[in-house]
């Protein structure tokens, strides 16, 4: 696997912003006022009580940026240092990423290894009260959010979360720690020839921790390969380049993109993959978006691999961030990616924003996996795909949606589980092997425990959920007392999705 052609990659990034920033940042605007510019000016000369402009410059700005679409904004210098630190470095905090939808904080993902991901926070949560405060009220925003739940390691921070199907809100007592920026959370071999690699974002260090990962697995004789992408919400365009990049021969179109002010940019592999000859499934879900959506979106289209799971997200957008003097940035949106086959992963937008975010939830509860007949495309081989937003997979896995898990989310809740297993872990040091770990006997304990905790409390559970208690009981303390890798080995063990992957790949 050859690297010397990231820099030529990277420069599809690199698009020029200059014209933005010298509209932004330019201190001597023409003499022609706007409309806008004519009312604040007014608004400054002969308000009642004043109104210093310069003092809400930000509200004004997100305001105009919220008229866009959903994926253009403008970021406040605070909430640019912050991300740009998710992306590259590490921070201390409680560790999920979130949209405000309708005035209320949405869990998208937890990040993973962080403090609410090891209490049972889950995608779609609402946080709708922190220490005691509202949290669910009119003009909430980023900035708000990144203040109330980011904080000194150690501190702790009280949350009351909504979640769907739930009629009483899960409390949730957080200590806020260092948020592991890992790209890779897991390589392992399922069996002799297939490796199994999960990765939840494209960030700066992605393209290394891949290539170290799929290394290992090669070494360990990996002929076959499960790549899970589920719950990705993409990042970085040149690491999603790079890890096509890996499975391709030369010569081959990834993606290209386009818009209005912008020319045609197309990126094809070179000669550098070293998993050309590696037999390919790719997981995805609703969380999967954007460059996991150019992942995924471009093995379909040139027939490379099998796509499992479920409708990705549907964000094509390319956005260009334009840095302001005060260290402030605008992202906006200038073109939109096509994959191979012609496609756009854009889903519409000519919704409100609530509609829009909230889209991949609906569609996962009712198993709507629906596209426009109309928007026909063709892979390499000639097979029909369509357009009209995200990726449907070659082969959909159906969520039944009558489970019932409200028990298994309310140990979780109350860091009972967490507990028992770091309780638990002392008396198994000397376990050498996965294997040596008794689901029954797990659970036996555990109810134990949890008859301690509150004799009242009913462990009464549906099969599947128990089922899924005891596997994740297991997969917890494998992770304490070796490493994530032995957590997601056991996971898979009853992971729908990864179990019709090594189907397919048998």
């Amino acid at each position: 696997m050859n690297k010397n052609y990231l820099p030529i990659i990277f420069s599809l990034i690199l698009i020029s912003g200059i014209f933005l920033g010298k509209f932004f940042i330019n201190e001597n605007p023409s003499t022609k006022n706007s409309k806008l510019d004519s009312i604040l000016q007014l608004i400054q000369e002969n308000y009642v009580d004043g109104f210093d402009i310069s003092e809400h410059e930000d509200e004004i700005l997100i305001a105009i940026m919220q008229e866009l679409d959903p994926h253009s904004g403008y970021i406040p210098k605070k909430e640019q240092s912050f991300i740009e630190e998710e992306m590259s470095g590490s921070f201390s905090g409680v560790g999920i990423e979130f949209n405000i939808i309708k005035d209320s904080l949405v869990v998208v993902s937890p990040i993973s290894g962080g403090p609410s991901e090891k209490l049972g926070i889950l995608s779609g949560d609402r946080i709708v009260e922190v220490d005691g405060e509202d949290f669910a009220s009119v003009g909430l925003t980023n900035s708000q959010v990144i203040e109330k739940l980011r904080g000194e390691k150690g501190s702790e921070v009280n949350v009351k979360v909504y979640r769907r199907g739930e009629k009483e809100l899960l409390e949730y007592n957080i200590k806020r720690g260092d948020i592991p920026l890992y790209s890779v959370d897991a390589s392992f071999m399922i069996n002799d020839e297939i490796g199994y690699v999960k990765v939840n974002r494209f960030s700066a260090t992605t393209n290394e921790e891949f290539f170290n990962a799929s290394n290992k697995l090669l070494f360990s004789g990996m002929k076959k390969m499960v790549l899970d992408l589920r719950d990705n919400p993409g990042g970085y365009l040149g690491s999603a380049i790079f890890m096509c990049n890996e499975f391709l021969e030369k010569g081959e179109l990834i993606v290209y993109t386009k818009g209005k002010y912008r020319s045609k940019e197309e990126i094809f592999s070179d000669a550098g993959g070293g998993l050309k000859d590696i037999e390919l499934v790719v997981l995805i879900n609703e969380g999967s978006a954007s460059a996991s959506e150019i992942v995924s979106g471009c093995i379909q289209d040139l027939d490379r691999g099998i796509i499992v799971g479920n409708r990705s997200f549907g964000k094509g957008l390319v956005q260009e961030e334009i840095r302001l003097n005060d260290g402030s940035a605008v992202r906006i949106t200038t073109q939109r990616y096509y994959i191979p086959s012609g496609r756009s992963i854009q889903k519409p937008y000519d919704m409100s924003d609530k509609q829009y975010n909230s889209e991949m939830y609906t569609r996962s509860l009712q198993n709507k996996e629906e596209v426009p007949d109309s928007l026909k495309y063709f892979t390499k081989k000639g097979r029909i795909v369509f357009g009209g937003g995200g990726v449907t997979p070659d082969s959909i896995i159906t969520i039944d949606s009558s489970l019932n898990y409200i028990i298994f989310n309310k140990l979780r809740s109350k860091n009972w589980i967490t507990e028992f297993c770091l309780t638990e872990q002392k008396f198994l040091e000397s376990v050498e092997k996965i294997s040596d770990l008794d689901e029954d006997i797990l659970l036996k304990k555990f109810k134990s425990f949890v008859q301690n905790k509150n004799p009242d409390f009913d462990m009464s559970m549906g099969d599947k959920e128990l089922s899924d208690l005891k596997n994740f009981l297991k997969a917890s303390i494998s992770k304490n007392l070796w490493d994530n890798d032995s957590y997601f080995k056991v996971l898979s063990e009853q992971d729908n999705y990864i179990q019709k992957a090594i189907e397919i790949l048998n």
